[in-house]
């Protein structure tokens, strides 16, 4: 087990002690679970006003060539080459198997690709990319740099007083611009379902562009907790959790991540296991599922029918502040994906009734061209 001492640290570690932070380990780093005020009014607090999360654990990489997005298209399901400059995708890396390794962001940055990478993921995607590019592209971790998210409603009024810039990108858009004077490349993306932005930031200028967002009284610190269920009302996945290499695009509901061109063109590992799995269907999907009464469902929880057979497994779980009671998700036979099916959880031997529900659990609110 990690010791504090072994922890790594953000950018924005001391900041989120004199704030108070309740520190815990999290993929090496010692990161802020919550703030004083708590878990639940962090949330409610992100979706009425703006958020403030530290996500520098996450790994930043450029990649840089004569062609990056058609050198990293070999390692990832997306259309990349598709992508005009500012834009972004989410994507994912897939084996051989078409299980996935891992889901990530890339943004077409012009002359060369950003990358962001899960954190517990970190050290085992640049590797991938670095290896398996093989000289037709190259792979530069940026270390140097934090990343902060400002996520909600009010993101975008209060990244805008420090980046005016910022007010002309839609959502999966990212350009350099300043940032209170400081060189930055920021996206308008995140992982809560509101409107929001993701700002990569100098090191050494982290903590006072941090401080100078949260001097806006709109503008709160959010911790781990809220994080997570603001993507889980959100119905995004948590890799290790809900997506990992067990489990494909198909079988997760993430097919919509693989354009025609690829499936049809494959060139990726795993594509022609996924063309099989999209042609026959799969025994099992990702599907939302809303509890009856107010005991949550965690993670590990068993699905399953109306004779309590085992059909699945909740693979997140736990109370959605936003919807006024838990929300999970998780993989049920494919027979019982519907929404409005029926389901039992099965909690301490006792089956609890459910129903299988369409995500997100929450109206998002991207900011999109009209």
């Amino acid at each position: 087990m990690a010791t504090t001492q072994s922890l790594e640290h953000t950018p924005l570690h001391d900041l989120h002690c004199r704030l108070g932070g309740k520190m815990v380990a999290f993929a090496g780093y010692d990161m802020p679970v919550q703030y004083p005020a708590g878990v639940l009014k962090e949330h409610v607090h992100t979706r009425a006003s703006a958020g403030l999360f530290d996500v520098s654990h996450m790994g930043q990489v450029r990649i840089t060539g004569s062609d990056p997005a058609a050198a990293l298209e070999s390692l990832v399901v997306g259309d990349l080459t598709g992508l005009a400059p500012g834009e972004m995708r989410y994507t994912l890396f897939t084996n051989e198997a078409g299980g996935i390794l891992d889901d990530l962001m890339v943004t077409n940055a012009g002359d060369h690709l950003f990358v962001v990478v899960n954190a517990a993921c970190k050290a085992q995607d640049i590797a991938l990319m670095q290896d398996g590019l093989d000289g037709r592209a190259t792979v530069e971790p940026l270390p140097e740099r934090a990343l902060i998210a400002v996520q909600g409603p009010k993101a975008a009024a209060a990244v805008g007083k420090l980046a005016p810039d910022s007010a002309g990108l839609y959502f999966l858009q990212g350009a350099a611009m300043a940032v209170d004077g400081t060189g930055c490349f920021v996206t308008r993306s995140g992982y809560t379902g509101e409107d929001g932005f993701e700002i990569s930031v100098p090191a050494e200028r982290a903590a006072a562009i941090a401080e100078k967002l949260l001097d806006n009284p709109d503008v709160a610190p959010i911790g781990l907790g809220a994080r997570d269920s603001l993507r889980l009302e959100a119905g995004l996945c948590l890799y290790g959790h809900d997506i990992d290499e067990t489990t494909s695009p198909v079988e997760a509901s993430l097919l919509w991540t693989i354009a025609k061109r690829r499936r049809e063109e494959g060139g990726f590992p795993g594509a022609e296991a996924i063309r099989a799995q999209i042609e026959n269907g799969v025994d099992r999907k990702r599907v939302g599922l809303l509890p009856e009464g107010k005991a949550p469902a965690r993670e590990g929880t068993e699905i399953a029918d109306s004779e309590e057979r085992i059909i699945g497994a909740v693979t997140s779980g736990g109370f959605g502040p936003s919807v006024g009671g838990p929300i999970a998700m998780g993989y049920v036979e494919t027979a019982f994906a519907k929404a409005d099916t029926a389901v039992n959880l099965m909690v301490r031997g006792t089956a609890r009734p459910a129903a299988v529900a369409r995500m997100p659990f929450v109206t998002p609110g991207y900011r999109r061209p009209d």
